[in-house]
């Protein structure tokens, strides 16, 4: 499927299609659409590259739950205003199980490069999120490997 020009079915990387990264269900409800310059496809690619299709790799299937979100998207899931979502730097990861995310986020510090890990949110199920980012842009600033566990019940 093409959308003005753009391939929604593009292999970013071997795992990962743009469609997956810029899916959201909240943008069909609202009706926003939630389509990506080519600056950020290419940063979704980096990420892609550096750090989703190693965890997928070593991990088996990575569910995605929040990858590019235009600001308009954004805005409606209450993202940080400075978001990097909204430059495709950035991931959200629906993980299983607290021991799960523990161990994919040690294998993201031990093995690869990265600017944000954060485990967002750990629910009374065990299901909890990862938020990981990378930077590819040269000059804009370095990966700064900040680590965090948020846990909120709910």
């Amino acid at each position: 499927m093409k959308t003005q020009g753009m391939n929604l079915n593009q292999r970013l990387t071997e795992h990962f299609t743009l469609r997956e990264m810029i899916a959201s269900g909240t943008a069909i409800s609202e009706g926003i659409k939630n389509l990506p310059t080519p600056e950020v496809v290419d940063n979704l690619r980096a990420l892609c590259e550096n750090v989703l299709e190693p965890l997928r790799r070593r991990f088996g299937v990575i569910r995605v739950t929040s990858g590019f979100r235009c600001p308009e998207l954004n805005k409606a899931v209450h993202g940080m205003k400075n978001s990097q979502h909204m430059r495709g730097e950035a991931a959200d990861l629906h993980v299983t199980s607290l021991k799960q995310a523990r161990r994919m986020m040690a294998y993201v510090q031990l093995n690869l490069d990265f600017d944000q890990l954060l485990l967002e949110q750990v629910m009374s199920t065990g299901c909890c999120w990862i938020h990981v980012s990378y930077v590819a842009q040269p000059g804009r600033r370095d990966n700064r490997k900040i680590v965090r566990e948020v846990r909120v019940k709910s």
